[in-house]
Formats: structure tokens, C-alpha cells, sequence
């Protein structure tokens, strides 16, 4: 089966490269099936790695130990695999920023002039603790120089969340609609998301617009296997590279 990937439509530099793969063009069985990238979901790890290697530059993939956090890495070619970060960028040509979703908000960001990027995994906790904040701090180019890409993730009408979660959004009231029953609420990450990049200065911001829980077909989404009763999914990764 041929690897489906989703390329952004954004205007980002030529030398710039960027891909986030669906769950199709695989090895993985069932409920893995097929283009699973996660080795800690309980999938055989001789699938995932042979999963891995029809990747992009997959020899120079930088991979995350993803802890739902707000630290952002730079990274070179000495850097070491699954560092505990949800954030990486990188100056260096030809090495993989990538970040693994099934659901959460997968983020890339480039700067114009096509000499950094970066990949940032943003959950509801990463975002209400500053990871897209964190990363940008950590680039060398200044917010208005930047582009930002936000790759397919739950949408409003399927993420539901409590109070807790509302609670750590009081500045965003806009991007929660309250649900039929007291206390719940449907919450727009991708709003809370671009308002965050645009407070920062960041002008151009692009979307795939892409629904991880509706297109079962297309994505893994780990809300969705929960309400099918499954404890587990696969995962999609969202990689950013600079070419020399």
C-alpha cells in the first residue's frame, strides 16, 4: 500500500520540506492498522520500525519521548532519540523536528527566509502551559518572521471537556461552547491555538482543517478509540526538515 501523506499548502521557503502522515500505506495490524509510527502504544516493534523507515529521511528523524509539556529543544546532529520534550527545532539541513498525534494539535513553524523550523505537539495541557510560547522563544528569528502550519487534529464538535479544562482557558471564552450537560464544553483548539501565534506576532497561519476523530479512514484518533471501547491506537507523525 503507497504512503498517503499530507503535505501543507502554505508558502513556506523551497528548501523547507514538511509531511504528516495518515494512518494508511502501513504494516500494522489491527488496531494499529497500518502506518503506525508509535513504538510505546503497544504495537510490535519491528512493525513500527519498518513503518518508520518508509519516512521521509527517516535516518535523520529526531524522535520525542512526548510528555504533554512545555519544553522546546534545539536540536543538531549529535542530539540523542526520546528526549522528554514536545517541542524541537533545528538550523541543521537534512534533520527531521517531528512530533507523533492522535488528536492533539501537530504544529510546524518555518521562518521566511527558509533557515529554521519547527514541530511542536500541543495537547489542551501544552498550550495552557505555553509549549507554543516556549518554542518560539527558542527560535532565532523573531515571531513576525515566521510561518506557522497546523496539521489535522480533533475538531470543536468532537472534543468535549470539563471545567478543568475551561478553567486554564479564562482568556479564551470564545473558543468553548457549552454542551447540553452542566459543567461540559466543546472546546476549539485551533482557535485557542491561532490566537496564541497571532498574540506572539506570527501574521501567517495555515491549517489543514482536518478532523482526526470524523475521518477514521484517514487518522488514528485516540478519543475515538476510547468511545469504541479500544485501549489503544496507533500514532501519525508531522515532520519538518530544511534541505541544504
Amino acid at each position: 500500500m503507497t504512503l498517503d501523506l499530507i503535505c501543507p499548502q502554505w508558502p513556506a521557503p523551497q528548501r523547507v520540506k514538511a509531511f504528516s502522515t495518515t494512518r494508511v500505506g502501513g504494516n500494522s495490524q489491527a488496531p494499529y492498522d497500518s502506518l503506525n509510527v508509535g513504538e510505546h502504544v503497544g504495537d510490535s516493534l519491528d512493525t513500527v520500525q519498518a513503518n518508520r523507515k518508509q519516512l521521509p529521511l527517516h535516518q535523520n528523524i529526531k524522535w520525542l519521548n512526548q510528555v504533554h509539556g512545555n519544553s522546546c529543544i534545539s536540536l543538531d546532529s549529535n542530539s540523542v532519540q526520546n528526549m522528554s520534550f514536545d517541542a524541537s527545532t533545528t538550523s541543521e539541513p537534512n534533520l527531521v523536528c517531528a512530533v507523533m498525534t492522535a488528536d492533539c494539535l501537530p504544529i510546524l513553524l518555518c521562518n521566511k527566509q527558509g533557515t529554521e523550523v519547527a514541530a511542536v505537539h500541543a495537547g489542551w495541557k501544552g498550550l495552557a502551559d505555553g509549549v507554543i510560547e516556549n518554542s518560539c522563544n527558542q527560535m532565532h528569528s523573531a515571531a513576525s518572521e515566521l510561518i506557522a502550519w497546523i496539521g489535522p487534529h480533533i475538531s470543536q464538535k468532537n472534543f468535549e471537556v470539563d471545567d478543568l479544562v475551561f478553567a486554564h482557558f479564562q482568556a479564551y471564552p470564545d473558543c468553548f461552547l457549552p454542551t447540553k450537560v452542566t459543567g461540559k464544553y466543546h472546546a476549539n483548539l485551533q482557535r485557542i491555538t491561532q490566537a496564541k501565534l497571532s498574540a506572539l506576532g506570527i501574521k501567517q497561519i495555515f491549517s489543514a482543517d482536518m478532523c482526526t476523530y470524523e475521518n477514521e479512514a484517514l487518522f488514528f484518533s485516540h478519543r475515538r478509540a476510547t468511545h469504541q471501547g479500544l485501549t489503544q491506537t496507533g500514532r501519525m507523525v508531522t515532520g519538518i526538515y530544511l534541505q541544504p
